[in-house]
């Protein structure tokens, strides 16, 4: 005879409170009259240029909470 496997239920994952943003970082652009081109330049440029493009002028303009 072959041994039965139990078969166990799957527990739910249940979240009661509301988890933080990732790395803990709030960012609020709202209220801000600059444009995209005014933060990127007019030209085409890297996903990797955009990000350090972004977190400069984050931290220039003291837009995040640390």
């Amino acid at each position: 005879m072959a041994a039965k496997k139990k078969v166990t239920p799957k527990k739910k994952a249940t979240s009661k409170t509301k988890k933080p943003a990732f790395g803990g970082y709030a960012i609020s652009f709202a209220g801000r009259k600059e444009t995209v081109e005014q933060v990127f330049g007019n030209k085409p440029i890297a996903p990797s240029e955009m990000t350090k493009k972004i977190w400069a002028f984050v931290k220039s303009e003291s837009l995040s909470n640390r």
